[in-house]
């Protein structure tokens, strides 16, 4: 409808341009919104006001000129003028019941579009180290990213999902340096596990399956272990150096047992990680490896394409990327002076990657303490020769959980924290992805477990799967006494839906493409669970209000209707958000609705 509302301002333009009432230079911009207020109509204009400046005169005038012009529509009852010039337009009744049929003939459908027209994106989310099984702090990325990617998918876009497993770096030496020496551990040496290594039960796993399949063979003495490691921090010496040391004296120790205990610790953890998405019902095109960028020329060649451009110089034996250059706080080491590459080296050939894999434009989403990555993986891109808006980064805010009314402290370093696997196990699936995305991703998200599982209005998972299982309770009670409507017969009397509850739900039902369109566009998932939420507490002011098992025929086929086209909607939503739509809900918990 916006679109039929546009396309009659700008023939009225035209004829007023035409008639040389109009002297514009270039065609304006026309903004068309829903009203919040039925007294506002159903769609409102500001175009009168976007033109007083260059056409030097009162909008309310160009409004009135606007409005004289437009063509008859079988579409549109009333056209007004309020406030300063806006442009309300009051549809017909028709037009407003039209929404059922469209509903019931496109199920599934309603609500998709071509606002993408297939253009390839990359997702990227997630993709926390694979050092530990993922926490409730990565379930905020995960359930936003996912729904994002799903949103996405709706309104046209050729979407790409995509975990970027950092396999290769010191973070992955750290993992399997800890992972042996639970092993020597295990093995009865005496061993002073390290301030700085990873801590927590699924290292000890980790390391009784090494145990399993390799027996003794990397068992070496305490003395052998730490042979010239600098102090850890406890003995007063430097944490970091101290972890440093042992990744060195294992490699040098287990030469290819080394890559072996890795092998392990990467498979097991990542195939963790894989499964709990996957119950998390998030799902990947691709999971793509750090280290395959390290075994390929990718690297070398994103290098080479900057100092092609002169964006490379050396400083004190490293290697620099002038990011200050393209607005960057400050330039960047991509190879240090032992001729490592560094992790941004990476990110620039992951970068590359993407555009030679030929996607349009790459989202990132990453947490909110990688604000510093997006000045440098724009500089980046322009360095590359991109444009920097083919790439987007949004940062997901903290998520605090809190059960019995205090706060849970998650540490991934130390091993204390609330997995996600625990909370899906104890939340369900459904309630904790739509929590996750109650509120923008860029906002702090305060995640009640105590909430989550109730059953119970306040609950707005919970009360809007119920508007959905009650509408199926409706077919199944009238499929049981053969007093199924007939559909077509529903369409014809549409017209009978007259009731204020009836035509405020007709109203929300056709804004969902809206709705979808603003989400994809915005990245803002929340403003789908917000809809949802509302479309529930119409659904149900509605069947509280009035009967739809009734003896009038005519009237009970188009509630029913109605009824269908809500369960379509809002299956259609909660499945975008990753969440189910059940068709029953226990007895007893439907009193609390």
């Amino acid at each position: 409808m916006i679109g039929h509302i546009q396309e009659l301002i700008e023939n009225a333009l035209e004829h007023l341009q035409a008639k040389g009432e109009f002297n514009l230079e270039q065609n304006p911009t026309i903004n068309i919104e829903r009203t919040r207020s039925k007294e506002h109509g159903d769609y409102a204009s500001n175009v009168a006001l976007t033109l007083a400046k260059p056409l030097q005169s009162n909008p309310r005038a160009i409004a009135e000129k606007i409005i004289a012009e437009l063509a008859e529509s079988s579409h549109v009852s009333k056209v007004e003028i309020a406030g300063p010039g806006f442009i309300n337009f009051y549809l017909t009744d028709a037009c407003r019941l039209q929404v059922l049929k469209r509903i019931i003939k496109l199920g599934k459908s309603y609500g998709s579009s071509q606002l993408g027209a297939d253009k390839r994106i990359t997702v990227e989310f997630v993709s926390a180290n694979p050092t530990g099984p993922l926490h409730v702090g990565h379930g905020r990325g995960a359930a936003f990213g996912s729904s994002l990617s799903n949103i996405l998918k709706k309104v046209g876009y050729d979407v790409h999902a995509e975990y970027y497993v950092n396999d290769h770096g010191r973070q992955m030496d750290i993992l399997a340096a800890s992972v042996w020496l639970r092993y020597l551990e295990l093995c009865g040496e005496p061993i002073t596990f390290p301030a700085n290594g990873y801590k927590g039960e699924y290292i000890v796993d980790i390391a009784r399956k090494v145990r399993q399949k390799y027996g003794d063979d990397f068992r070496y003495s305490q003395a052998e272990v730490f042979a010239q490691v600098s102090p850890d921090e406890p003995a007063g010496g430097d944490k970091e150096q101290h972890i440093d040391d042992l990744v060195i004296n294992a490699k040098d120790i287990l030469d290819k047992g080394y890559h072996k205990i890795f092998k392990i610790a990467l498979k097991n953890i990542l195939s963790g990680i894989e499964n709990d998405l996957e119950d998390f019902n998030v799902h990947y095109d691709e999971w793509f490896s750090e280290k395959s960028l390290h075994e390929s020329d990718t690297i070398e060649r994103a290098l080479a394409k900057l100092e092609a451009g002169g964006h490379l110089y050396k400083k004190e034996g490293a290697l620099w990327f002038n990011a200050t250059h393209f607005g960057d706080e400050k330039d960047r080491v991509v190879m240090r002076e032992n001729g490592l590459k560094t992790y941004f080296a990476s990110d620039v050939a992951y970068l590359l990657n993407k555009f030679e894999r030929g996607f349009e434009k790459s989202i990132y989403i990453f947490g909110a303490d990688h604000h510093g990555y997006i000045p440098r993986l724009k500089a980046a891109t322009k360095a590359l020769g991109f444009d920097a808006d083919q790439i987007d980064i949004l940062l997901v805010q903290f998520a605090h959980l809190f059960k019995g009314g205090e706060k849970l402290k998650m540490s991934t370093r130390s091993g204390e924290f609330v997995t996600l696997n625990e909370l899906v196990s104890e939340v369900g699936c459904d309630a904790s992805r739509f929590f996750y995305v109650m509120r923008s991703h860029d906002q702090h998200l305060d995640f009640d477990m105590d909430l989550a599982k109730s059953q119970s209005n306040d609950n707005p998972v919970y009360y809007i799967q119920y508007a959905h299982a009650r509408i199926c309770s409706i077919l199944r009670k009238l499929e049981e006494q053969n007093m199924m409507h007939n559909i077509e017969i529903g369409h014809v009397s549409v017209e009978l839906l007259v009731e204020e509850q009836e035509l405020d739900l007709i109203k929300a039902l056709s804004q969902y493409p809206e709705v979808v369109e603003k989400a994809a566009l915005n990245y803002s998932v929340h403003s789908l669970s917000n809809y949802l939420r509302e479309l529930a507490q119409l659904f149900h002011s509605y069947y509280n209000a009035h009967q739809v098992q009734i003896d009038n025929e005519n009237l009970r086929n188009a509630r029913l209707n109605l009824c269908l086209a809500t369960r379509y909607v809002l299956a259609d939503g909660l499945a975008l958000l990753g969440s189910s739509s059940p068709k029953e809900m226990r007895s007893e918990d439907r009193k609390e609705v």
